[in-house]
This record gives structure tokens, C-alpha cells and sequence, in this order.
């Protein structure tokens, strides 16, 4: 079969397009025949091995993975004698990032407990934009509970894959909804519903005199005294993704006092079908869409890697496999 490989860490020019021998599903596992898979931004940290931090997890010297690529969309060709949940010909989708990636590939084994039944009404690309992204988004908007009609709520880095699925299940719950990112995303960030938009290149939203139940930030990094500043009395900050130096700092410091009742952390994303059916009945219901900005080619994976290196994409890149 056909794969994207990275035998070593760098820039998206060390990804090659080889040809390695097909995998064979395990007692556990179906083999599934991959249409569409999409990049995530762990797809980039462990291409580029930075920060280096991250070795420690992704290989000290050299990829433990030589195939990334962790959302898939496809259909199960064969199965191991101990699945229950499939059957060949069905179509899937899910996220290996817990398991062992290999989404950039014509084929690629997976646990059936990651996995579920596509949405019918999505195309493969759709399907592959949705396992990361959007089991982040739900799991990050309900890290303080569930959300309450009314509440402020706000999204930084709202554009990407995360934030797209964000704005929209927030609206979906009733909350007024704040999304921050560039200008040149703001359009479709009014388009999915966002109450209030804001360029982060012109306003600091940790500086303004609102406050908000919910902040939800992808690429948190600014000092944890400002978030607090702006959180409402039992507000919390749920932190998806940010700098390494901000995520230490948030681990390892005590920031509010015993006597305060705002919550800060980490959310610790935990791929699973749960979360997957609960994203697939909105999707069936058209209430919940996933963002599509470009679909490559498996060949020209490394100039998908290399637009997502630009940090301009509205959604999510995909990368479609014929």
C-alpha cells in the first residue's frame, strides 16, 4: 500500500510518499480502508519535533510513529476474530491518536472501540474533519459542566478545526457566544453563528471589561492572572491547546486561591465512540457542520503540511485518499 512516511524529525519536505507493506488486523482491531484523513495540530508537533519537550512522548531521537495521521473516515475490509462492533463494508470514522496514527496511508488497523459509524450524510472528507476536532471542542466546552442558555462564552483560536466545532455547539446550547482569531476568519465565524467576533491583532480580550462563564483557548499563552481578570465570579478557563511554557505553568501553579470558585485546566482529550455518537446525531440533524478550507491529494501531503504550517486555514485541511 501507499503512505505518507516521516523517518525523521523537520519541515514538511521529509515526508515521502512510499510504499510499505500492508497492515493485518489484530483479535481487536479492523482493517480499514482509508478515504479521507485530516491534519491536527499534534500532526505538526510531532512532524517537527518541537518543542522539543515533546520528544520525550513522540521519540527521543527519531518518530515512533513513521506514519502520522490520526482521524480517519473509511471502510472496514476485514476484521479480527474478537470485533463485535463491525462488519466489513461498513463505513467508519474515528481518532487513532491513541492508539497508533497511521491515518496518512491507504490502509490502517484500528481498536474498533475508536471508531463509529459515519454520519450518513457527510462525504469522507467531512467525516475525517470531525473525530480530533470536534471531540475536543465538546469535551473543552463541558470541562466546567454543562453550559447554560444565556451564558457568555468565549472561543480563542475559534477558526480552526476546535474552534469551528466550538462556535457551534456553544449557539447550539443557548450561549452568547464570542469567537476570537484573525480577521481573515472572522466572516465564517459570524457565518456559523458567533454573537461577537473579535481580531486578536486589534483587541486583547484578557484586557476589556467583560466577563465570561466560559473561555475556551486553543492557543493559550497569555499570563493566567488576565484570564482570571476576565472570568465571571464561577467562570472557568478550559485549555485546549497553548505554549509549552504556559501549559507548565498552568500544571505546576496554584493559580486561584481555595476560597475562589473560577476553575482553570488543562482538558485532556480522550478519543472515544461516546462522544463520537453524540457529534454524529448532530450532524445528521444538519445542526453541527464541519469546516472544510482545502482537501490535497495523499501524494501532495506535504503541501497540505505546508499551508497548515500558515496558520491561515478556516477549519480543517484534509488530505483525500482515491
Amino acid at each position: 500500500m501507499r503512505a505518507i512516511r516521516n523517518e525523521r524529525y523537520g519541515l514538511p519536505d521529509v515526508l515521502q510518499l512510499k510504499e510499505v507493506e500492508r497492515p493485518m488486523p489484530k483479535p481487536n482491531e479492523v482493517l480499514v480502508e482509508v478515504h479521507a484523513t485530516s491534519i491536527n495540530s499534534w500532526d505538526w508537533d510531532y512532524l517537527t519535533g518541537k518543542p522539543r519537550i515533546y520528544r520525550l512522548l513522540f521519540g527521543l531521537f527519531k518518530p515512533k510513529h513513521k506514519t502520522l495521521g490520526a482521524d480517519i473516515a473509511g471502510r472496514v475490509i476485514a476484521i479480527g476474530k474478537a470485533v463485535k462492533l463491525f462488519r466489513p463494508g461498513d463505513l467508519v470514522y474515528g481518532d487513532l491518536s491513541s492508539y497508533n496514527w497511521g491515518g496518512f496511508a491507504e490502509f490502517v488497523c484500528a481498536d474498533e472501540k475508536l471508531l463509529s459509524v459515519k454520519p450518513g450524510n457527510l462525504t469522507h472528507e467531512e467525516a475525517a474533519a470531525v473525530p480530533q476536532a470536534g471531540v475536543l471542542a465538546l469535551q473543552g466546552l463541558l470541562y466546567n459542566g454543562a453550559i447554560q442558555e444565556g451564558q457568555q462564552v468565549l472561543i480563542n483560536g475559534a477558526g480552526g478545526g476546535v474552534g469551528t466545532f466550538a462556535v457551534q455547539l456553544a449557539k447550539l446550547w443557548g450561549a452568547e457566544v464570542t469567537a476570537v482569531d484573525c480577521l481573515e476568519k472572522l466572516e465564517i465565524l459570524r457565518e456559523l453563528g458567533a454573537d461577537h467576533v473579535i481580531d486578536y491583532r486589534q483587541v486583547d480580550f484578557t484586557k476589556t471589561e467583560e466577563k465570561y462563564d466560559l473561555i475556551m483557548d486553543v492557543i493559550a499563552q497569555r499570563p493566567l492572572s488576565r484570564y482570571r481578570n476576565v472570568l465571571s465570579p464561577n467562570g472557568a478557563l478550559a485549555v485546549v491547546g497553548g505554549s509549552v511554557t504556559f501549559l507548565l505553568k498552568l500544571a505546576l501553579t496554584s493559580v486561584f486561591s481555595k476560597s475562589s470558585n473560577k476553575k482553570l485546566g488543562i482538558v485532556m482529550h480522550k478519543p472515544n465512540r461516546k462522544d463520537l455518537k453524540v457529534l454524529q446525531e448532530l450532524l445528521e440533524s444538519g445542526k453541527l457542520k464541519p469546516v472544510l478550507d482545502k482537501c490535497f491529494p495523499l501524494a501532495k501531503t506535504s503541501d497540505a503540511f505546508v499551508y497548515y504550517g500558515k496558520n491561515l486555514a478556516k477549519g480543517k485541511i484534509v488530505i483525500t485518499i482515491p
